[in-house]
């Protein structure tokens, strides 16, 4: 019997290929998504091509209601839950004085308070399972300031999985927090500010989203205690 791994945000991106590499070691998978349709499809297509489950439900993450019908359909339909990958993000670049307060709070929603939620939902099914936030750099120390929202909500999703270590103690916890990923949002920046940025916190190229997935299925598979907060600089190791 498969193990089973709820990832949320995986039409494209990290999430995607987070997907793809989970499938690929035999789990099935639960995605979520909400705006990218076509690419939730082609996924399923090439996750069916694999020999594993694919199934996908539209999920807006700043809307509690829905991830309160989304957890109850999981609980309704599994018994367990192996792995739960908090991948969902969404950053609102712009300048501290135009910033404004529905932004801010949009941010906070999907990257924070969207996780915490759908552990306290599922938790019961992820007894002996592990979660994984994907966290960011930018919450220790590579922010800047069109980002400190984003920057704020991966602080405190480092500080919750470190909170949630000590409170789920039959669940493993772990935040993993990448520098710059090579992926579409990060592709269609200004590439002087992109290579400023780079230089700056001196990381010589950008991450692939298949180097995350690889991270995080060596983190699944080891013994690193919960509570852990894995950082990845570059790509590669340092």
């Amino acid at each position: 019997m498969h193990k089973i791994a709820i990832v949320t945000g995986c039409a494209k991106g990290i999430g995607r290929e987070i997907s793809l590499e989970l499938a690929r070691d035999g789990y099935d998978i639960i995605g979520t998504y909400n705006t990218s349709l076509n690419e939730i499809q082609n996924l399923k297509f090439k996750i069916d091509s694999i020999g594993v489950k694919f199934d996908f439900y539209k999920l807006d993450l700043r809307n509690e209601i829905e991830i309160k019908e989304f957890c109850d359909e999981i609980k309704k339909n599994y018994k367990k839950i192996d792995l739960l990958v908090n991948n969902a993000g969404l950053s609102l670049d712009n300048t501290f004085h135009e910033k404004t307060k529905d932004e801010f709070m949009q941010v906070l929603e999907v990257n924070l308070v969207a996780p915490f939620l759908l552990i306290q939902n599922l938790n019961q099914l992820l007894i002996d399972g592990i979660i994984v936030n994907i966290s960011s750099t930018d919450g220790i120390n590579t922010y800047t300031k069109l980002n400190m929202d984003y920057s704020a909500s991966k602080a405190g999703l480092i500080n919750l999985t470190k909170s949630l270590a000590l409170e789920l103690e039959n669940t493993k916890v772990y935040a993993l927090c990448p520098n710059w990923v090579n992926t579409e949002s990060i592709r269609e920046m200004n590439k002087d500010y992109l290579d400023e940025e780079l230089k700056r916190i001196n990381q010589k190229k950008l991450i692939e989203p298949k180097e995350v997935a690889s991270k995080l299925i060596n983190i699944i598979e080891s013994e690193i205690p919960s509570g852990s907060i894995i950082v990845m600089e570059d790509s590669y190791d340092r």
